[in-house]
């Protein structure tokens, strides 16, 4: 063939190639294209099964880190480490540690719920009830896990609950005797990792949040309304309790208001794959996103809050929630 003629040719070629591998997210990456997800250990498995989905029929790779929504962030902040994608389960961590060095935006997208989640083998598991629970966690010998609340949300909620749990039963001191009632050494830096202490029979109760027991197809004990985080009407019931936690230097402390449990994610501006994050990131939000989301037991909101400003076009149109601070 001659040379002149071969180069329209493979040039023809090359664009056929491009053109097949198009998907229906339209997404076109190249063989070695990678999309990377830090998120809480909360959101694990609903953002595998929505990142599986989203890459399906491509080339894309997906690099998945789970840790406590604390710890997630000072992997950017201090360890400068940047992925395409940011899930934490609790939005406050944003403006508390990631704004505005690595973002100016967040948007929350789902709730949740505080509960208690045991076995069958568990402690008085046949008697425990929405009731008697923080009777049953007082007793001698009953082992309740709980996450670190300095790198995990779970943790410092789990405080927060005892706490209004103290009001609400108006038992004095209560906060402490669960506490102490309670090893040290069943605190655990993300709350997916006391699965393995609550299977294996070496705690009895664990903190966790709704979602994960019913994935994991555990029993659990739900708590009253007014000191279980999950309801927006109740939001001044909550803040009567608070925790401090710490900050962004070793120095620093932050104190933290009890409010209705809000997951969040963002796309840090120096993301590596930012395009491809943000495909992700509308994806989370779309019908078929959030059907997925949904048969992974996590509840979406119906409508995405965003806050913040250089706010991406991830609906169409952009949701009425949008707060610009």
């Amino acid at each position: 063939m001659n040379p002149k003629r071969a180069l329209p040719f493979l040039a023809a070629i090359v664009a056929l190639a491009t053109l097949s591998a198009c998907t229906k997210h339209d997404v076109a990456p190249p063989a070695d294209d990678t999309i990377v997800v830090f998120n809480a250990g909360s959101l694990a498995r609903p953002l595998r099964a929505a990142l599986d989905s989203f890459t399906a029929g491509t080339n894309i790779k997906i690099e998945q880190e789970n840790a406590g929504s604390i710890e997630t962030a000072r992997k950017l902040t201090e360890l400068h480490r940047i992925p395409d994608l940011v899930g934490s389960a609790d939005y406050q961590i944003f403006p508390t540690y990631l704004m505005p060095g690595q973002t100016s935006w967040y948007a929350c997208f789902a709730r949740n719920r505080m509960v208690l989640m045991y076995t069958p083998k568990s402690k008085s598991a046949s008697t425990i009830d929405s009731l008697n629970w923080y009777k049953v966690l007082e007793t001698r010998g009953v082992q309740t896990g709980r996450a670190d609340p300095a790198l995990d949300p779970n943790g410092y909620r789990s405080l927060v609950v005892m706490r209004l749990a103290e009001l609400y039963y108006k038992q004095k001191g209560l906060t402490d005797r669960l506490i102490a009632n309670s090893s040290a050494h069943i605190v655990r830096p993300k709350e997916v990792d006391l699965m393995g202490l609550l299977q294996a029979g070496e705690i009895d109760y664990a903190w966790s949040y709704e979602s994960v027991a019913q994935a994991a197809k555990l029993p659990y004990v739900t708590l009253p309304r007014a000191i279980d985080l999950s309801e927006p009407a109740d939001s001044a019931q909550y803040a009567l309790a608070t925790v401090r936690i710490p900050g962004n230097t070793p120095a620093d402390t932050v104190e933290l208001k009890g409010e209705p449990i809000l997951y969040g994610f963002t796309v840090p501006r120096d993301a590596p794959h930012k395009a491809l994050g943000e495909k992700f990131a509308a994806f989370l939000l779309s019908d078929a996103g959030k059907r997925i989301l949904a048969r992974e037991h996590l509840d979406a909101l119906p409508a995405p809050i965003f806050v913040g400003d250089s706010i991406p076009i991830l609906t169409a149109p952009r949701s009425a929630g949008v707060q610009s601070h």
